[in-house]
C-alpha cells in the first residue's frame, strides 16, 4: 500500500500544482456564452423595435392624412366663399340650369358636349391617328340624316 505522500514505487510524490487549463476550450465556451447572451438580447429587443418602427410609419401616414384633410377644408372654404357671391350663383345657374334673364332667348345644342366627352373617353391617347380619324368618320356617318329617294 502507498501512503499519502508517496507514489506507487515508494518515491515521494510531486507537490500538486495549479490545475491545468486548456486555453482553447475556455475561449470557445466564453465565446459561446457571449454569443448566446447577445442572441437573447437581440431576440428580446426585436419585437419592441419592430413595433416602434411600425408606429412611426403609422404616425407619418396619419400626419399626411391630416395635412390632406386640411387642404381639402381650405379648398371647401374657398368654394363656400365663391358661393356667397350673388354673381357667381347667377353664373352657375345660367351654366348648369340654363337659366335666362327676361328678354333673352335661350338655346341648347344637343349632343355637343356630352358626345365629345363620351368619344374622348372611348379613344385612347396611344391610338394611332388613322384609327381616330376612322372613328370620327364613322360617327359622322352614323349622325348623318337619311337621304330620301
Amino acid at each position: 500500500m502507498t501512503s499519502a505522500g508517496t507514489d506507487v514505487r515508494g518515491r515521494p510524490a510531486a507537490p500538486p500544482g495549479p490545475p491545468k487549463r486548456s486555453s482553447g476550450a475556455s475561449v470557445t465556451s466564453r465565446a459561446l456564452i457571449l454569443a448566446l447572451v447577445a442572441g437573447l438580447l437581440l431576440l428580446t429587443l426585436a419585437v419592441p423595435v419592430r413595433s416602434w418602427f411600425a408606429q412611426r410609419a403609422e404616425i407619418a401616414g396619419l400626419r399626411a392624412d391630416v395635412e390632406a384633410a386640411r387642404e381639402r377644408v381650405a379648398a371647401l372654404e374657398v368654394q363656400k366663399e365663391r358661393w356667397d357671391d350673388p354673381a357667381f350663383v347667377a353664373a352657375e345657374a345660367r351654366r348648369r340650369l340654363h337659366f335666362v334673364l327676361p328678354g333673352e332667348i335661350g338655346f341648347v345644342t344637343l349632343g355637343s358636349e356630352e358626345s365629345i366627352l363620351a368619344d374622348s373617353a372611348e379613344s385612347t391617347p396611344d391610338a394611332p391617328w388613322y384609327s381616330t380619324m376612322w372613328g370620327a368618320l364613322q360617327q359622322a356617318d352614323d349622325n348623318a340624316p337619311a337621304s330620301s329617294k
